[in-house]
């Protein structure tokens, strides 16, 4: 754990919070309103979390090279999570066009 500063595992830490209650939120935000398009960019939330989690947990155990998987993991969980981010987006747009 000593890879990192105080302030900076609080920015990390705060991001990995911020983005789950953001994820709760957005699903939330598909209920409430009964606009079931919400609920995929939820999910596609959910890689650039798994990324989040990776980042954490190398840098957790000092960047150990044993762990250096977990970069290649982030790396792709990352793409993937730009991937369906940018799917969801199109999705709740789509709707919108026809709505209009």
């Amino acid at each position: 754990m000593h890879a990192l500063s105080i302030p900076t595992w609080m920015v990390h830490i705060s991001s990995v919070i911020e983005w789950v209650v953001a994820i709760g939120l957005v699903w939330q935000l598909g209920e409430v309103t009964g606009d079931r398009r919400w609920w995929p960019l939820a999910w596609g939330m959910l890689p650039a979390f798994v990324s989040a989690l990776c980042a954490c947990t190398w840098h957790f155990f000092d960047n150990p090279p044993a762990l250096d998987w977990l970069v290649t993991v982030q790396a792709a969980t990352t793409v993937l999570g730009n991937c369906t981010l940018c799917a969801a987006a199109w999705w709740i747009y789509r709707g919108t066009l026809k709505e209009s």
